[in-house]
């Protein structure tokens, strides 16, 4: 099955029909494996280790015997940095060292990218629109989304080029957010409830 993509103007009327190109999106080609490995691969690369502990050698403290080996009638001890001893080091705990990057061949990451838009499409969240440029102006681009029946949803605006105008319009409005075409990635798919393609953008994806 392939899915085609309708295409609005400004005024919410639709002025086109794109198929999108059968060897890139169809239900055959949605691959849900390919799609969660490249979410969670996303989510692993922003991750940052935050939690992190100091070891014997770290903590703050004299490497001095508190007591002689022998002859006192306790246990054997070593230095108050010890990971047994109140305030020493920790012995097994988290460092800021940890490594959480996953890798995926950039094949695969295509594939996962347009099983999305696939999925996007075939829920009938996925749609195109004429906007070469405007002026520089939130209230127009309130109206471009009335005009889409888009007021109060989480849009993704995805752009060929950072036009300065559309950007200046749509980045203050809540819930909305532009991207660049190149920069497309899952978590912004997925979690977004339509997904606008400027027409530009929209040829770019569908190019095999």
């Amino acid at each position: 099955m392939t899915y085609s993509v309708d295409v609005y103007n400004k005024e919410g009327k639709v002025v086109s029909k794109l198929e999108l190109n059968k060897e890139l999106f169809s239900e055959e080609k949605i691959n849900k494996t390919l799609i969660q490995e490249f979410y969670l691969l996303q989510l692993a690369n922003a991750r940052v280790a935050i939690a992190s502990t100091k070891d014997r050698s770290e903590v703050a403290g004299s490497g001095r015997k508190l007591y002689r080996q022998k002859g006192t009638g306790n246990a054997r001890v070593g230095d108050k940095n010890s990971p047994v001893r109140r305030h020493g080091g920790v012995a097994f705990g988290p460092t800021s060292e940890r490594n959480f990057e996953k890798n995926m061949t950039k094949k695969a990451r295509k594939l996962a990218l347009n099983s999305i838009i696939s999925l996007k499409a075939q829920s009938e969240a996925l749609c195109g629109l004429q906007l070469p440029t405007m002026e520089p102006k939130t209230k127009d681009a309130l109206n471009i989304l009335a005009n889409l029946g888009l007021q109060g949803q989480k849009v993704l605006l995805v752009l060929s080029e950072k036009t300065e105008g559309i950007v200046k319009s749509f980045r203050n409005i809540e819930k909305v957010k532009y991207i660049l075409v190149d920069y497309l990635n899952p978590r912004d798919v997925l979690n977004a409830d339509k997904v606008v393609f400027v027409e530009g953008a929209l040829y770019q994806i569908n190019k095999a």
